[in-house]
Parts: structure tokens; C-alpha cells; sequence
């Protein structure tokens, strides 16, 4: 679960970062200047959609660091995690399988259209945390 004042501390972190104002960066990342009002003052809880608009104008946001607190801000483009996101695979659907070929570990992903995507690599990965994100702006993360 999100901790709302803790959310609130890293969101103007990320503000003071970019020496933005609440309404320079509710403008920045396309929200009404009142949502983001309503979100600093504890009013309202940040939405999926925010935190994605957030992510996707200042890509030193870490995904992680901005829900939890755990990670780095601005991101340490040092980390070979930029270059995971860039090579996996997108998921198409509800309908979507996932299958790993037991001769060179490749895995793949098809959807129910028929795509397939292939590449990434599980020989010495593990799964450390699986995040669900629901159409209604929630998520849950699974940790191992």
C-alpha cells in the first residue's frame, strides 16, 4: 500500500528537482492544477494514470522510488534496468501466454493475436516483485 504523506514528500522532491511549482508540473504532466492540489494536500490519492504521466515526462522518476521510497531519484542510469525495460516484451492482452523453450531458456510471449515476442533472457534471474495494476488506478505488488 502507497503511503500518502510519504508520496507526498517524494512528489515534491521530484518538483523541487526540476524547480517546478504545483501548477507548473500539474501543467508539465497534463493534470488540472486542482488534482494536483488535491494529491499535496492529502485530499486525494494518486492514480495509476498520475504516477504513469509522472514516469513518462521526467524519466529519472523511478517507479518503485516514487510508490515505496525504495530505489534511487533521480534514476542511476549506471544500472542495466533502463536496458531490461527497453528489451522486454510488450503484453497485448487479458489473453496473453507465456512459454520458455527448455533448449536456450529464451522465453516468449504470444497474445491472442498471434504475436509473439522472444529475447529476454531468465538463465540467472529471479523473480523479486510481480506489480498488478488494475483499470481502476490500484495496484498490488507480490514480493518473494
Amino acid at each position: 500500500m502507497v503511503n500518502i504523506e510519504e508520496f507526498v514528500k517524494r512528489l515534491e522532491i521530484v518538483m523541487d528537482y526540476y524547480s517546478l511549482n504545483a501548477s507548473a508540473f500539474a501543467d508539465k504532466i497534463g493534470v488540472q492544477r486542482s488534482s494536483m492540489s488535491h494529491l499535496l494536500s492529502g485530499r486525494n490519492k494518486p492514480s495509476l494514470d498520475f504516477v504513469m504521466k509522472v514516469l513518462e515526462v521526467f524519466p529519472d522518476v523511478d517507479l518503485y522510488w516514487i510508490l515505496t521510497g525504495r530505489g534511487n531519484f533521480p534514476k542511476n542510469h549506471d544500472e542495466d534496468s533502463s536496458e531490461i525495460s527497453r528489451s522486454s516484451p510488450p503484453i497485448l492482452s487479458d489473453e496473453t501466454s507465456f512459454s520458455t523453450n527448455e533448449s536456450n531458456k529464451k522465453n516468449t510471449v504470444q497474445s491472442s493475436s498471434g504475436a509473439k515476442y522472444s529475447g529476454f533472457n531468465l538463465d540467472d534471474s529471479e523473480i523479486e516483485k510481480i506489480v498488478l495494476f488494475y483499470k481502476n488506478g490500484t495496484f498490488k505488488a507480490y514480493s518473494t
